[in-house]
């Protein structure tokens, strides 16, 4: 059979296409209105109700703008939670853009490391393939985020604020990879000359000219803050000059060393229970490796759902574009009807979605609501670091059919796994290639 493609084929295709008049009036209304307006279902958007049996959220949302700093805004919006409550106020926001310099500092120095270690590997080797394209991303894992904060602590948003490059980081990303690729050169061939020590000699005067164009690009981060403010009710507080890791001590209320990340992952090679890494992941060398410990999804939703109910909002990544409506606020696993519009069916389960690379972790957010029926979750609150002119004022309402396909990750309290699962955090975790979907939020 020939191998190309036939124009007596392409001929068929388009005979049948225009032999059914119902091909013609899809193709009208979505080259007119687009495909959002034409494949929704609007009985999927007419059942659904915002309201929450559990609602802790009495605060305005933040937002990431043209970055891709969402598991930063999603962790610190976590830590200010118990802060505002302690301070007596809802108007508290945490620098981002404090934790993105320390985060591209650290990144370079764990990407330089990578480039040491694989130092005799060849250039179009996969995983150094894979290093030597994401060397400045945006994203990141919660475990990088407590790796952060245990290192730098905190400083609230005054301190640090927003530039334009913490904004929009493409210019400065770019600055960065040209300046790590570089440098990847260099010490490959320094490496290779006369050996990792030597390299690591050198890796020095690279990672000098990254802190400069941090320094340039979000400026220069403070060592110290005066710390006061005006609570809810107009009374003043002061607690003084603090440095940011004082800072944290005092306000970041939840335990971040005796979280756990969990993840729900089908994959047949991904069994339940056990522990996994990806190689290469991760932001700071020497801190605890980015560790993951995959649980089914009733597990994964009773310990959100139980944290919600303790006033705790929870950590979570997803495929966040996937049935999805910013006009609605809402995620619904058939938000659109797609197989009506194309007459083709969609089949893939989640666990195929990851194998055939249609989905991954692409967001990190906060669950702030549960709603419960019969200790059944039926929706989601979610806070979300898009500002407040996307959804619902920031906010989110996810029905749970969404979450089961497309919520993959969440961060909980290791206390709170029952005891077969605490005893499986203690095994060595089943390493995945640098590749792998589930490394894909760090991307």
């Amino acid at each position: 059979m020939d191998r190309t493609l036939e124009p007596a084929l392409v001929e068929s295709m388009r005979k049948d296409f225009a032999a059914d008049p119902s091909h013609r009036l899809v193709q009208n209304a979505v080259t007119t209105a687009g495909l959002a307006e034409v494949a929704i279902d609007r009985e999927v958007v007419n059942r659904a109700d915002h309201s929450m049996s559990v609602l802790l959220d009495d605060w305005k949302v933040t937002d990431q703008q043209r970055s891709g700093r969402c598991w930063l805004f999603a962790g610190l919006n976590l830590l200010r939670v118990g802060a505002m409550r302690k301070m007596g106020t809802t108007e508290l926001e945490l620098s981002q853009n404090w934790m993105m310099f320390w985060d591209k500092l650290e990144r370079a120095n764990y990407f330089l490391e990578a480039i040491i270690e694989t130092a005799g590997r060849d250039l179009d080797e996969r995983t150094v393939a894979r290093l030597l394209d994401t060397p400045a991303e945006d994203g990141g894992q919660w475990n990088m985020f407590v790796a952060l904060v245990s290192k730098y602590g905190v400083v609230p948003k005054s301190a640090m604020p927003e530039t334009k490059s913490c904004a929009d980081t493409r210019e400065m990303n770019q600055v960065l990879r040209r300046l790590l690729r570089q440098g990847a050169k260099s010490l490959r061939e320094v490496a290779a000359s006369s050996g990792p020590e030597a390299a690591r000699e050198d890796k020095a005067g690279i990672l000098r000219m990254v802190h400069r164009v941090l320094c340039i690009h979000l400026g220069t981060p403070p060592e110290q803050v005066d710390w006061q403010w005006t609570d809810k009710d107009r009374g003043f507080h002061r607690d003084g000059v603090l440095t940011p890791l004082e800072l944290a001590e005092r306000y970041v209320d939840i335990p971040l060393a005796d979280y756990v990340c969990l993840v729900n992952d089908p994959r047949p090679s991904s069994p339940m229970g056990r522990t996994f890494t990806v190689e290469h992941l991760g932001n700071v060398v020497g801190a605890p490796p980015v560790t993951y410990l995959n649980v089914d999804l009733p597990t994964m939703k009773r310990l959100a759902a139980g944290a919600l109910q303790e006033d705790e909002p929870v950590w979570f990544g997803c495929d966040v574009a996937k049935m999805m409506s910013d006009s609605h606020g809402l995620w619904d696993a058939t938000l659109y009807d797609y197989a009506s519009v194309y007459g083709a069916d969609f089949a893939l389960d989640k666990s195929d979605r990851l194998l055939y690379h249609e989905t991954q972790m692409t967001h990190a957010m906060l669950f702030t609501g549960v709603d419960l029926l019969d200790g059944t979750p039926r929706r989601w609150r979610v806070e979300n670091s898009w500002g407040k002119d996307r959804g619902k004022d920031g906010f989110y309402t996810m029905n749970d059919s969404w979450f089961d396909e497309y919520v993959f990750e969440i961060a909980a309290r290791a206390e709170r796994l029952p005891a077969d699962l605490r005893a499986a955090l203690d095994q060595e975790p089943i390493v995945l290639p640098a590749w792998d979907p589930m490394g894909a939020l760090a991307g």
